[in-house]
């Protein structure tokens, strides 16, 4: 499992006393750049493996959940590389336009400044200043974290070739008649005053007020209620059921909107549902999606009532107020002519607020921009239902189509000046001109640009193949795409992993971005709640690298990482991943220093010791372990089967085990040294791609050679011997046995017993000085009373505690713990002996009932065994 270009060292390598993060992650991390360890070269005859990074926003900075995806997705590379790909992780940020626009107007506004001040070029060039200067700092976060990603690649979505690639696709789509234009309601947000996408709506439960109010006179009136008594100002019809016979007699006259000095219709709509409330609905259609359709259904017109600002512009005593206050007024108003209802406060409802700055989003008509989503979702679709695009975990496969299968066309346009503007020119006469990138705008008197940009999603959608070249035809193009795998989280698959989806199998003639979609959960607290600000949860990842270490964070991330399944983290668990950051390296400076090496081949099987032989078979073990759960995307289990056995079975027991032979010195000290230098060099191999720094320090140290990044990825030597394993895990069991017996007893870890160990027989004598010295037993001497007898696993250990415990008072206490275990076992029985409690009690509860059952026998059983070895007479 070592490389053929190790060097003889010239004397045993020394590593500090202790392992200082702070003195080893900069200046490592620096040096794997500076030798372009991270780069990808598209030339390569290696097998290529291809990730992007979700590229994160301009204006962000490293949080839990960036650290998190970006441990799994380095770790992926990382061993890949090892395995001998050629690997790209591509950089960049994406230019985040309500965000970014949405910052440097704030800076404007300290300085008593507006957009409109500076006009939209100069505004433009301001926000490219931001950006060059205070933009993009999670960059050196990044670096911090050890995210090993081909820097010299690094792309932003504004950059000139993505710019182009935008263009392109605009073009083509406008062509293949898949982009329109068209007045239909959209999301407005009243703050960053533009239209915003569907899936950048985000949902909450709100107090409101629901209205119930009379529309008409006499026996020509009904009763409606709303959410939302302003827009009644922009009423253009009362909806009600066809068959509905209480308003049938309404059904196409007209009755007077309160308010106002017009009448409106009674329209007759399948959409309405006489169950709910009284059965007619208020029809709105400038401001509501619903009242927009049933408006088309039976040509009504469409009345705006409100600026781009939510304020009121219908001229009357409410013109001016802004939407909250009108509502108020509104209420008021009818009120004191005696139309209101009934009015239930608070209402609980669902509200939707823009996912940017959270205010309440206001349905409004407007012209805009859409993507005709049909066929590209569709195809979206059917690249997973046919397997040329696998989701990772399955389950959440039902996720994905149940949003690309009921996808609404998506309104691509935003009212800001950040971003990509809109390739369309309109002329004097109501001409309209797309213009790809290498086309002359039309000129002329009259001729001017559209003013919306693109929202963000569209630019970023291209991602996978716009950041290699495209539309060029370029190598990297053909070499990295399409991805290997995207890694990310489950909340933006429709965000992003679908129109990545759709813009790929597009404009790469139907070749998906990407093989598999593996889809993480959400960092969440150790106790499973969201982490946010005003939770007074959230947690800086950089306080804790500071704290712990790089690797700590990023083991303890990698260690909760189930497929598609949220993540709980604390910091004491941070404080474990640093003490086993600390094991790792104690252990190694152990093993240095006991002449630990991976000179020369190993040594032959007859020259190996049981020890040797199980610690190697076990090796074997784990190195196909962690193959399997990498290919299956099981980080958490990675993380675990390689915790335990470099803490449980490397450090705490071959080590330990292995002490009595190197101080014996001698060739068997020789052959123990190279196995553990052997088992050293493959277990830190295993961990560098989640635990990069540590293991990069140790195994160079180790073996001399350059770096862990380009080291092999180790591999199976089919080496499995289980006897050996057999063996050993009877010694373990004799140790931990004696160990507890100890512990119950009241002995403390240090204190010597003298014994006499019965091991003919057995496999165990050739460990006899192993136990010994791990337990504390001093050879029986000629005064040895065997005062207590341990019959374990085909050995006795018998013990002389004359005059280390009070016997009796033992003998009581164990008495007492046996009486309350036998109690508790009959009471677990006599539950399940009952068949009416088991016909009824969950299966929760009956399995933990099981559990005490077998608790309360094994206690029985070692208690009884802890009488029985007590001094008699």
């Amino acid at each position: 499992m070592t490389d053929n270009t190790q060097h003889q060292q010239a004397a045993t390598p020394e590593l500090p006393t202790q392992y200082v993060p702070a003195d080893v992650e900069g200046k490592l991390y620096e040096r794997w750049v500076e030798r372009g360890y991270f780069e990808a070269d598209e030339h390569s005859e290696k097998p290529p493996y291809t990730i992007v990074i979700p590229p994160p926003n301009v204006t962000g900075s490293l949080h839990l959940g960036h650290a998190f995806e970006h441990t799994l997705i380095d770790a992926l590379t990382r061993r890949k590389r090892m395995q001998g790909y050629e690997t790209l992780w591509q950089p960049g940020m994406d230019h985040a336009g309500i965000a970014t626009q949405n910052v440097v107007e704030r800076e404007l506004a300290k300085e008593g400044k507006s957009r409109h001040d500076l006009g939209r070029e100069a505004f433009i060039e301001r926000v490219w200043k931001w950006k060059n200067e205070s933009g993009g700092q999670i960059s050196g976060q990044m670096r911090r974290l050890g995210d090993g990603v081909a820097w010299s690649r690094e792309r932003f979505t504004m950059d000139e070739g993505l710019s182009r690639a935008v263009q392109t696709v605009f073009k083509k789509m406008y062509e293949d008649e898949l982009i329109y234009r068209a007045e239909r309601i959209i999301n407005w947000c009243p703050r960053c005053l533009t239209a915003i996408s569907d899936i950048e709506v985000e949902y909450s439960d709100d107090d409101g007020e629901l209205v119930s109010m009379t529309y008409g006179e006499g026996e020509e009136s009904l009763v409606v209620a709303t959410t939302r008594a302003e827009t009644m100002l922009g009423d253009t019809a009362v909806a009600v059921h066809p068959d509905d016979e209480r308003y049938r007699h309404l059904v196409g006259k007209r009755i007077k909107l309160p308010l106002t000095d017009r009448t409106i219709p009674v329209v007759a709509d399948t959409h309405v549902d006489p169950e709910f409330g009284t059965g007619a609905v208020k029809v709105t259609p400038a401001h509501d999606p619903n009242d927009f359709e049933i408006g088309r259904r039976h040509d009504l017109p469409s009345l705006t009532v409100m600026d781009e600002r939510a304020v009121i512009t219908v001229p009357g005593p409410f013109e001016g107020l802004d939407r909250l206050e009108a509502r108020s007024a509104i209420v008021a108003a009818l009120r004191a002519e005696g139309r209101i209802v009934a009015e239930k406060r608070p209402y609980v409802h669902s509200v939707g607020h823009c996912s940017r700055c959270k205010t309440t989003v206001e349905p409004r008509l407007s012209m805009q921009w859409w993507v005709k989503v049909g066929p590209l979702a569709q195809a979206a679709g059917d690249a997973v239902r046919d397997g040329q695009v696998k989701i990772h975990p399955q389950e959440m496969e039902k996720r994905y189509f149940d949003w690309v299968d009921d996808l609404r066309d998506w309104c691509i346009s935003r009212q800001l000046w950040w971003g990509h503007r809109i390739p369309i020119w309109y002329g004097p006469d109501g001409e309209i001109v797309c213009v790809g990138p290498d086309e002359e705008p039309p000129g002329g008197e009259g001729w001017h640009q559209e003013t919306d940009v693109l929202d963000t999603w569209f630019s970023s959608g291209l991602w996978p193949f716009s950041t290699l070249g495209w539309p060029e035809q370029t190598d990297s193009l053909a070499k990295f795409y399409p991805n290997s795998v995207l890694v990310t989280g489950y909340d933006i698959l429709f965000f992003w992993v679908a129109r990545m989806m759709m813009f790929g199998l597009y404009a790469m003639d139907g070749t998906p971005p990407f093989h598999t979609i593996a889809l993480h959960g959400m960092v969440r607290d150790q106790f499973g709640k969201k982490m946010s600000k005003s939770f007074g949860n959230a947690v800086n990842p950089l306080d804790w690298m500071d704290a712990y270490g790089s690797d700590a964070l990023r083991f303890t991330l990698a260690r909760g990482a189930n497929p598609g399944v949220d993540v709980p983290i604390g910091e004491d668990w941070v404080q474990g991943s640093r003490n086993f950051a600390n094991k790792i390296w104690n252990a190694t400076r152990f093993a240095l220093m006991n002449g630990a090496t991976v000179e020369g081949e190993l040594p032959a099987a007859e020259e190996l010791s049981a020890t040797d032989r199980w610690i190697l078979s076990r090796l074997n073990t784990v190195v196909a372990e962690v193959d399997a759960y990498y290919e299956d995307y099981q980080f958490a289990k990675v993380s675990d089967a390689l915790f335990h056995f470099a803490w449980d079975e490397v450090f705490d027991w071959y080590v330990e085990l292995s002490k009595t032979t190197f101080m014996g010195g001698g060739r068997p000290a020789e052959v123990s040294a190279r196995v553990l230098g052997e088992v050293l060099d493959t277990t830190l191999r295993l961990l560098h791609p989640v635990m990069p720094f540590v293991t990069e320090t140790l195994w160079t140290t180790l073996t001399g050679q350059e770096s862990l990044v380009i080291a092999d990825w180790p591999a199976m030597r089919g080496f499995r011997d289980k006897a050996a394993e057999t063996e050993i895990e009877q010694v373990q069991q004799v140790i931990t046995e004696v160990r507890r017996f100890r512990s119950d007893q009241g002995l403390q870890p240090g204190q010597k017993v003298p014994a006499r160990l019965t091991l003919e027989g057995t496999a165990f004598a050739p460990h006899e000085a192993a136990i010994r010295q791990l337990l504390r037993l001093t050879p029986e001497g000629d005064a040895f009373q065997a005062t207590a007898s341990l019959p374990v696993s085909g050995a006795t250990v018998a013990l002389d505690l004359s005059g280390t415990i009070d016997v009796e008072a033992e003998r009581k206490r164990l008495a007492k713990d046996l009486g309350n275990a036998e109690k508790e076992k009959a009471a677990a029985e006599a539950k399940l002996g009952n068949e009416a409690f088991l016909a009824k009690a969950p299966d929760k509860v009956v399995d933990k009932i099981r559990g005490r059952l077998t608790k309360a026998e094994a206690d029985i059983e070692r208690i009884t065994a802890q009488l029985a070895g007590l001094p008699t007479g």
